[in-house]
């Protein structure tokens, strides 16, 4: 009951299991496993493990951190030992990812072969203490994505969830390194913003269809809105993970949705916003960030028109007779006043936040259109009107 309701309110299945908030722990070198995860468990829905050095280069990679006194996993037999670790877990209501550190496409495939899909495997490709960027792990494969592609063909081939662990800032374009990521078969790309802030999310929303984790800092609620409003699915907690930053932002989140309808709804777009914004945008007649941001994308206003008028048809967004433009499509999110959307949401006997769950139904669509009309994925970076950056 408690996971069917979490469906309803956040609408979030990953490796084909309800997130039941989404809030994740990120892995953190010999300290997140499954006793830190089950601790936790009341206030997160996933909990990446790790992270796991998983063949000789990166075993022997962690010794040498640990010898330099940190702290890491090591095992004399990985396999067994993160079976154990997920085993822990079944039962806790969790979907659970493990973190691993690999110098070859064939140690991932091998670790995926024997666990089989009950997690999701996530690359790491974040480390960067220098043993192991120099066994061909973590930072290295930024600056080598062909290796980094190849892995996550390795896994997909064993029919598994993907995510890649990546500290943004590191690549020269992470916009062209999200649609790599992407377009070699992942599932999620997991980002650590470092020192940056909400601009590297929106970029990576604009630039592939990924479920997208923001990690680093995620320890205030208005942090955490600034990563949803801006394209996150998802964001993740490593040190300041404490129970009492996690329950605080859970039912923070909760009471969000539960009155808005749309946890990460997306800011407007003259507001900022990334391509979800376009559910809220009107039709193009006149001069606003609409137009550019159509030219960004390819996509005429003829196009954009039909897209939205066929998409919405048969749906609750399609009448509105009394709106600016005839239909509930075109109209803008609740946070903005106007009486003739709210007049037409009540007589129609629509609630705010089933008009904003429709919305996000919209959004879904046109992401799915815009990312699977060619070949190749476009991108594109929207201006906030307040920083301009």
């Amino acid at each position: 009951m408690e996971m069917m309701r979490s469906f309803e309110r956040y609408n979030l299945l990953l490796n084909g299991q309800v997130v039941r908030t989404p809030l994740a722990l990120s892995a953190m070198a010999g300290i997140v496993d499954a006793d830190y995860a089950l601790a936790r468990a009341s206030h997160v829905g996933v909990a990446f493990l790790g992270g796991f050095s998983i063949d000789a280069p990166t075993m022997e990679a962690s010794r040498a951190l640990e010898r330099s006194g940190r702290r890491e996993f090591l095992f004399g037999d990985p396999v067994e030992e993160l079976a154990g670790q997920v085993q822990r877990l079944e039962g806790s209501g969790l979907v659970v990812g493990l973190n691993l550190r690999g110098s070859s496409p064939e140690s991932f495939a091998a670790i995926a072969s024997h666990l089989g899909d009950q997690v999701i495997y996530e690359i790491d490709a974040h480390c960067r203490q220098e043993p192991m960027v120099e066994a061909r792990s973590g930072e290295y494969l930024l600056s080598h994505t062909d290796l980094l592609a190849e892995e996550i063909r390795a896994l997909k081939r064993e029919d598994v969830s993907v995510s890649v662990k990546i500290r943004a800032g590191v690549s020269p374009d992470d916009r062209l390194l999200a649609r790599k990521i992407w377009k070699a078969g992942a599932d999620i790309i997991h980002v650590d913003l470092m020192d940056y802030d909400y601009q590297k999310v929106r970029q990576m929303r604009n630039s592939c269809p990924l479920v997208l984790i923001a990690n680093n800092s995620m320890n205030t609620f208005d942090r955490v809105r600034d990563m949803f409003s801006h394209g996150a699915d998802l964001v993740s907690l490593a040190r300041n993970a404490d129970v009492r930053t996690l329950a605080g932002l859970d039912a923070a989140i909760e009471r969000l949705t539960d009155e808005q309808g749309w946890y990460n709804a997306p800011k407007q777009l003259c507001r900022g916003g990334d391509i979800r914004a376009l559910t809220f945008c009107c039709m193009p007649v006149k001069n606003c960030p609409l137009l550019p941001m159509l030219d960004r994308l390819g996509l005429s206003r003829e196009e954009y028109l039909g897209f939205k008028q066929k998409a919405v048809a048969g749906t609750p967004l399609e009448p509105g007779a009394q709106t600016c433009f005839g239909s509930l499509a075109w109209c803008c999110k609740v946070s903005s006043p106007c009486m003739f959307r709210d007049m037409t949401l009540a007589q129609s006997g629509l609630s705010r936040q089933e008009y904003m769950r429709q919305k996000k139904q919209l959004a879904d669509k046109i992401i799915q259109h815009l990312f699977s009309r060619d070949a190749e994925p476009h991108t594109c970076t929207t201006r906030p009107a307040r920083d301009g950056s």
